[in-house]
């Protein structure tokens, strides 16, 4: 068995929240310097067993007249998924074939993070390329779950999410491609929303894609940090063709037609195990407990399908990365360096099926609007699992298993997410169950586009219901 890693101790950050903290600096209660100082310290005792941390900016971080003094979380330690722009450092993306150089300007979200006054301590990890879900790559580093080193953090944004769980910041970035930000937030007991499209600022890069299937965001350990981000976040930048998340300080009111998605039969893919279904039924019953109505529905698209169609897709995204990098911001790759057999599979299938992409393409569009517009006319929210199957030891995900067997497994792994990736549609995950294994398990909620607001009341409403472990618990 693995190692519990708790970083947490009776220093300047103490237990508390991005939101508390930030208000014991406003109070004076602690210092910049103190709270920066303290992160550090946990960084330095923590990372050599979690191996979360690519790049440390310390020196820079310990000179608070760079933050934003007007912001929610001034002062409040962070770090940055190493797949973002920050000015005067490389970005590596998880490869070790990327010829990275020097950023000239921080990313559009780094700013925007950034605006809200948080303290960036460096950059974290991902897999190669942040395709699979799981950062296990033994010739650059393998991200351990510090709620037990045997597991996987889950992925892309690993060490975004171990440095999270762990006590180290209480926020830091994260995306979501294909479940990166919810599917780490499943595996490391936190708070992960994947915005409606274009609620923050996209990804670098994305917005040429054919369907930008990339959202930005944070992983947090409470709910009201996530609603403080995308409040301040808003203040930065607003989209002027969503409704306003503002400020949500109160839980649901309204009750709610819930679907919930019933269990595949054991063998088919997305078929949830033992305790991925028992925390399912269990906080359906919670909720009908809460005043809201429950019904579990069938699952209205055909998974197979959907796979396929959405791996050709990710396969060209795969294909592009391997032979052009990042052409956008001039990033070059070598092709001899790259590592991942997923990413090979992945580009290899696209290299045969790519007459079909934009069919692909088009039936995934087109699956997703239908799926949102029938469910949505229905519910007011639909209850997935987040994983298909509870937090895998590390070597589920190895570098050294097959291509097509990587993609199986990741595939079934997140058999639930990559639908909303598609359709644009806000979901998050709350760590609201437990594994016999002892590890957190995440459910996901879905809301029709735009009703972001409407999940984060829920989600405040469910912690209170049901509150979630912490690792110092």
């Amino acid at each position: 068995m693995g190692k519990k890693i708790n970083a947490f101790s009776d220093d300047a950050l103490g237990t508390m929240d991005a939101t508390a903290l930030a208000e014991a600096i406003r109070l004076k209660k602690v210092s910049v310097k103190e709270v920066t100082e303290a992160a550090i310290a946990r960084a330095e005792k923590v990372n050599p067993e979690l191996n979360a941390i690519v790049l440390k900016t310390y020196d820079s971080a310990l000179n608070e007249s760079r933050l934003n003094t007007n912001g929610a979380f001034f002062g409040v330690p962070t770090f940055v998924k190493d797949n973002d722009f920050i000015q005067g450092h490389p970005t590596q993306k998880g490869a070790d074939a990327y010829i990275s150089k020097i950023a000239k300007k921080n990313s559009k979200f780094v700013n925007q993070f950034f605006a809200s006054g948080v303290n960036c301590l460096g950059k974290t990890t991902l897999p190669e390329f942040g395709l699979i879900c799981s950062t296990e790559n033994d010739k650059l580093y393998t991200t351990r779950n510090p709620w037990d080193t045997d597991y996987t953090t889950g992925g892309s944004s690993s060490g975004s999410s171990a440095m999270v769980a762990s006590g180290v910041v209480p926020i830091a970035t994260a995306n979501d491609g294909a479940g990166s930000t919810r599917i780490p937030a499943s595996c490391c007991g936190l708070v992960g929303l994947k915005p409606t499209r274009d609620r923050v600022y996209y990804m670098q890069g994305t917005e040429t894609l054919p369907v930008n299937i990339a959202y930005q965001g944070v992983l947090t350990r409470s709910v009201r940090d996530t609603i403080t981000f995308y409040t301040e976040a808003e203040k930065y930048h607003y989209n002027k063709k969503l409704p306003r998340i503002g400020e949500v300080k109160e839980p649901l009111k309204k009750r709610l037609k819930i679907a919930m998605f019933e269990n595949f039969s054991e063998g088919q893919q997305g078929y949830m195990d033992e305790d991925t279904w028992r925390v399912q039924v269990e906080n359906a019953k919670l909720l009908e407990a809460l005043g809201h109505t429950v019904e579990i529905i069938k699952v209205p698209v055909n998974i197979e399908e959907m796979t396929l169609y959405y791996v050709t897709y990710y396969g060209f995204l795969s294909y592009m990365s391997i032979n052009f990098g990042l052409i956008s911001q001039g990033v070059r790759v070598d092709k001899s360096k790259v590592q991942d057999p997923f990413a090979h599979s992945l580009a290899n299938t696209f290299s045969k099926r790519k007459f079909k992409l934009i069919s692909s393409v088009r039936s995934l569009v087109k699956a997703a609007r239908e799926t949102e517009t029938d469910m949505f006319q229905k519910y007011d929210v639909l209850m997935t699992a987040v994983t298909a199957k509870r937090t895998p030891k590390i070597g589920y995900f190895s570098p050294e298993l097959p291509g097509d067997e990587l993609v199986y497994r990741g595939s079934d792994f997140a058999t639930y997410l990559p639908l909303f990736n598609i359709s644009g549609a806000p979901a998050i995950s709350l760590p609201l169950g437990v594994a016999s294994n002892d590890m957190p398990v995440g459910v996901q909620f879905v809301a029709p586009h735009g009703q972001d607001k409407l999940l984060l009341e829920l989600s405040l409403e469910l912690e209170a219901a049901n509150p979630w472990n912490f690792i110092y618990g």
